[in-house]
C-alpha cells in the first residue's frame, strides 16, 4: 500500500526553527513532496535560508569585493522618520540632493553635487542631460567594459549621444580632441581605465590638457577617490594609491564635472555620485532621468554620516580605510593570536576594478588544501581563497572583532 504524503502543514511547521517564514517553508515543504522525498524537506530548507542576504567574513583580502558588495560602509538606520524632502527652516518640500551631495562637494572642493544610485547611472544622466541629440569625443583607449558586459558606446546610445572615437587604441593626442571639436561636438569625455592597463607604446592626453578646448569636458573617474592628499588619513596618501585621479584634482585641472562611485574607494554605499560646475549639475539634476535613478534615504543617510566622517579627518573611522592602512606589523599579532593555521605573508589587492595590478602586503593564515566549502559552510560563512592549493585566509579584510569567529572555525577543521 503506497504510503500517505504528510501533512504540508504539519511538516512546514516542524521546519519553524529554520527562521523561514510559514508560507516560504510550505513552498520548500511541497517542492520536497513533488520530488518524492519530503524528508529532504530540512535539508531544503536550511539551503534557502543560506542563499538569503547574509553578513559573512571577508577574508580573500579584496578590500571592494565585488560579490560581497564591495566597501563594507554600514547602512543602518532607526526606523524613524527622516527630514529626506522636508526644509525643517520652512516647512516646505525641500530636494533630497541638498544634504549629503552638498557635503560631498564640498569634500572634493566642487561647486555643487548630485547622488544617482550608481556610476553607469552617473554617466548616463550627464550624457542623457548635457549632450542628447548631440555629440561626444572619447579616446578609443577608454572605450572600456564593466562589469556585467555594459560597455561605455552602448550607454551613449541609451543616453541619445552620439560617441565620436578619437585617437588609436594606444595612441590618443591633443590635436585629436582638437579635430573633433572643430567637427563639432558637444562634450568631451574622459574616462578612467580603472580595471585595465595599456602598457608600452603609448600616449594619453591629461585633463589640464582638455580643459581649454571649449566644450564642457567630463570626467568620469570611476572609484571615488576625493583627494589625492588624503588629508582624513594622518599619515597621508599609502603608496598604492600614487596614480589614482581624484575628484579634488580632476577638477582643480579643469574638467567641468567629475563622476564617481560611492561603493569604492568613497568607502560608502553603492551610489553615482557627480559634482563640479553647479549649472551643469543643475542641468543634470532637471533631467527627467534624474528621478528615475535617484537614491533612497538610506543612501544618502548613509553617504551624509560618510561625508561628515570625510569632513572630521576621521578617516579610520571609515572601515575601507582603516582595512587599507593596517600594518602588516598589526595583522601578524592577531594572525599568531588567532592560531590554528601556519602564518603566512600573502598580498591583498584593492579589487572592485580599482588600481589594476596593485598589491597591498599583508598577513594571513594558511592551510592545506582547499577548505573553503566548510569554510563557507559556517556561521557565519567564512570567504577566503586558495593559492598554490593551499587555503588563505588573509586577515586585511577580517574586522577584528571576527578574529574569535575565525578561530573557532579554524579549530573546527583540526
Amino acid at each position: 500500500m503506497e504510503q500517505r504524503p504528510p501533512s504540508v502543514d504539519k511538516l512546514a511547521r516542524s521546519l519553524a526553527d529554520t527562521g523561514l517564514p510559514h508560507p516560504v517553508l510550505v513552498d520548500v515543504v511541497r517542492s520536497a513532496i513533488a520530488d518524492g522525498d519530503h524528508t529532504t524537506a530540512r535539508a531544503r530548507a536550511e539551503a534557502a535560508s543560506r542563499s538569503m542576504l547574509q553578513p559573512v567574513i571577508n577574508a580573500t583580502g579584496v578590500l571592494l569585493h565585488t560579490n560581497l558588495g564591495r566597501a563594507p560602509f554600514p547602512a543602518s538606520d532607526s526606523g524613524q522618520y527622516r527630514n529626506l524632502e522636508l526644509d525643517l527652516a520652512t516647512g516646505e518640500r525641500g530636494s533630497r540632493q541638498d544634504h549629503a551631495p552638498t557635503l560631498l562637494a564640498q569634500a572634493c572642493g566642487a561647486e555643487a553635487a548630485i547622488v544617482v544610485n550608481n556610476c553607469a547611472s552617473a554617466v548616463l544622466l550627464v550624457l542623457a542631460a548635457l549632450a542628447r541629440d548631440g555629440s561626444v569625443a572619447v579616446s578609443r583607449s577608454e572605450l572600456v567594459e564593466i562589469g556585467g558586459g555594459f560597455r561605455v558606446p552602448e550607454v551613449m546610445v541609451q543616453s541619445g549621444a552620439r560617441l565620436v572615437e578619437v585617437g588609436t587604441t594606444n595612441r590618443t593626442r591633443r590635436h585629436d580632441f582638437e579635430q573633433a571639436v572643430a567637427d563639432g561636438v558637444d562634450l568631451v569625455m574622459q574616462i578612467h581605465q580603472s580595471n585595465y592597463r595599456i602598457v608600452g607604446f603609448t600616449e594619453s592626453v591629461t585633463t589640464a590638457e582638455l580643459a581649454d578646448l571649449g566644450p564642457p569636458l567630463v570626467a568620469d573617474i570611476g572609484s571615488g577617490l576625493l583627494d589625492a592628499a588624503c588629508p582624513w588619513l594622518p599619515d597621508g596618501p599609502p603608496p598604492w594609491l600614487e596614480g589614482e585621479p581624484a575628484a579634488r584634482q580632476t577638477l582643480d585641472a579643469g574638467a567641468d564635472l567629475v563622476t564617481f562611485s560611492g561603493d569604492k574607494l568613497l568607502g560608502g554605499p553603492q551610489a553615482g555620485i557627480i559634482a563640479g560646475d553647479a549649472e551643469l549639475v543643475a542641468r543634470c539634476a532637471r533631467h527627467p532621468l534624474a528621478r528615475a535613478v535617484r537614491p533612497g534615504g538610506l543612501v544618502l543617510a548613509a553617504l551624509q554620516e560618510l561625508a561628515l566622517t570625510y569632513l572630521r579627518r576621521e578617516g579610520h573611522a571609515i572601515p575601507f580605510w582603516h582595512m587599507a592602512t593596517l600594518s602588516a606589523d598589526e595583522l601578524r599579532v592577531r594572525a599568531e593570536a588567532i592560531g590554528h593555521a601556519k602564518v603566512v605573508d600573502t598580498a591583498s589587492t584593492p579589487g572592485g576594478g580599482t588600481l589594476p595590478g596593485i598589491e597591498i602586503p599583508s598577513v594571513g593564515l594558511s592551510l592545506a588544501g582547499d577548505r573553503r566549502d566548510e569554510l563557507r559552510a559556517g556561521a557565519p560563512p567564512i570567504i577566503a581563497r586558495t593559492a598554490d592549493d593551499h587555503t588563505i585566509l588573509d586577515l586585511r579584510t577580517v574586522r577584528p572583532d571576527h578574529d574569535t569567529h575565525v578561530a573557532d572555525a579554524l579549530a573546527a577543521l583540526d
